[in-house]
């Protein structure tokens, strides 16, 4: 790394718009008709990949950027409930659900805030309303250690849950106190044990940097300490501080934030770290281990990310269902109304609770599947593309071509006739490195400032 100067490409780290599934400033619009969005669900054919949106949390954890409800009230929780199942029922109406089920996910808020009962009522209804799963599908919960037991472990194995995501975040106690996420290490050890006692074969810490108070050393001593839980998978994610989007991260004290450089050197200390444990690096945040299978669609130039991570269970047609999620088609993105009242009064008038999105045009389109292959492949088939889009890619990206020039000359990027492949260098500013694919992002970098930064 120290070869590398990554002042040079500080322009990029500038505030820019919010990404996706994928890095591009492409922005969701009202403009995108509730009558549009139905009629893209009613014509698609592939396979599903559900994702359900439980809001609640009991307090907030600072650096949190999800859309969260803060609530202590049950009433509040068994309400939520009711209108999910509401929801799913006008859903069935628009969508084929003999279609297979191929990926489900719950996220959060803190999914197992829920008590198992309730847990179970949302699974089996919604297996009641789309009945084909398929035999490996994909199903995952993320997981807050904290509000974990035994009870809903039961439920998760009862409906064939194979994958969890265990929130870690740092093992810094001083950290840990400023974040407001008191979490010791042996909380989560026994939350990791009880789902391996239960047979779940796949499992994921989430680590974050960039967060108060962190250092170089700091931070690989919760790494060192991370060893203990032995995942099958880490994601560690780099900390977007928007305070004038999150209220909560307004209470951090600016100067005690790790400059990028300590970040970056943090990162490339995590991938040497992992690397040097067995683990492979996976995209641009995620390691695993050399057999999971996210290595053979590596291999096969399969891997795919959408807005659960990095997934093998690519080309389905992601649907949303709650409070604030995304769906995501071949053609659009779709999100759910951020607002508790407009949710219900949405589903009361018989309506899914749809409140903006965007329809891709065919460069949208032909951008989206580049920046995804470099961003979960850290490469480009070129022929591919040719083949697939119907263009000539050094006439359609002279440009951007032309951008990713200083990162070849840095030795970050290679091109051929064939390929554009990134070094293992490259991986730490595959962002960067996308961007010039990114139609909109120079159109926004001189707009206010609205989202974070990449470093």
């Amino acid at each position: 790394m120290s070869n590398i100067d990554f002042e040079k490409f500080s322009r990029y780290s500038k505030p820019g718009p919010r990404y996706t599934s994928y890095p591009t400033a492409l922005e969701f619009s009202s403009d995108f008709s509730y009558n549009e969005y139905i009629n893209f669900l009613e014509k698609e054919k592939t396979p599903l990949s559900i994702y359900v949106h439980l809001p609640f949390c009991r307090s907030a954890c600072y650096f949190c950027g999800c859309n969260v409800v803060f609530t202590s009230k049950e009433d509040k929780l068994s309400r939520y409930i009711e209108y999910l199942k509401r929801e799913i029922d006008i859903l069935v109406e628009h969508i084929d659900t003999s279609r297979e089920v191929i990926q489900f996910h719950f996220g959060g808020g803190t999914p197992t805030f829920y008590k198992a009962f309730e847990l179970d009522e949302i699974v089996t209804y919604l297996k009641s309303k789309f009945p084909n799963w398929s035999s490996d599908a994909e199903i995952s919960c993320e997981i807050d250690p904290r509000f974990f037991n035994e009870e809903q472990m039961i439920v998760f194995k009862k409906h064939g849950f194979n994958r969890i995501s265990f929130g870690v975040q740092d093992l810094d106690a001083k950290v840990q106190k400023e974040i407001h996420r008191i979490q010791p290490l042996e909380l989560t050890k026994k939350a990791v044990e009880l789902a391996r006692r239960y047979g779940i074969e796949s499992i994921n810490t989430d680590f974050i940097y960039g967060l108060p108070y962190q250092t170089l050393d700091s931070f690989k001593n919760t790494l060192k300490l991370s060893t203990e839980l032995n995942p099958d998978r880490v994601a560690v994610f780099n900390y977007a501080h928007v305070p004038w989007l999150k209220r909560t991260m307004r209470k951090f004290d600016e100067t005690t934030l790790p400059t990028p450089e300590v970040k970056l050197q943090i990162f490339k200390y995590t991938i040497d770290f992992f690397e040097n444990r067995g683990y492979k690096m996976v995209g641009m945040d995620h390691f695993a281990k050399p057999e999971d299978e996210l290595f053979g669609a590596i291999e096969k130039g399969e891997l795919h990310r959408n807005f659960q991570g990095y997934t093998t269970k690519g080309g389905a047609n992601l649907i949303g269902i709650g409070l604030t999620s995304i769906g995501e088609g071949e053609r659009y993105y779709a999100q759910n109304t951020k607002d508790m009242r407009a949710y219900e009064i949405a589903i009361d008038s018989g309506k899914l609770p749809f409140e903006r999105g965007v329809v891709l045009s065919d460069d949208d389109f032909l951008r989206k599947a580049v920046i995804m292959e470099l961003m979960a492949n850290f490469h480009i088939d070129i022929k591919r593309v040719e083949r697939e889009h119907n263009i000539n890619f050094r006439d359609y990206f002279s440009n951007e071509l032309d951008e990713l020039n200083e990162f070849v000359e840095s030795g970050l990027v290679t091109i051929s006739d064939n390929e554009i492949k990134v070094s293992p260098t490259g991986t730490l500013l595959i962002r960067n490195i996308a961007m010039p694919f990114d139609a909109y992002m120079k159109k926004y970098h001189k707009s206010k400032k609205s989202f974070s930064k990449t470093v």
